[in-house]
């Protein structure tokens, strides 16, 4: 699954490499196995937003079935 947005996808790259510099309201992603942060911090930041656009968490959610 890609990142949708830089901010998501440097966060993931911190929590692969280097989970003991997370932020405390980011630690859930420790919950993750090592190849989803990697999905995740592999997608390439060329054309991604800066920040997540309002709403597409909600809309990936509902695309991959879940309510």
């Amino acid at each position: 699954m890609p990142a949708v947005s830089v901010k998501q996808r440097r966060v993931m790259a911190i929590a692969e490499h280097h989970p003991e510099e997370l932020n405390k309201r980011n630690r859930g992603l420790l919950g993750m196995n090592h190849q989803q942060l990697h999905d995740f911090a592999s997608t390439p930041e060329k054309g991604l937003p800066e920040k997540k656009p309002e709403g597409a968490l909600r809309r990936l959610a509902r695309s991959m079935g879940k309510p």
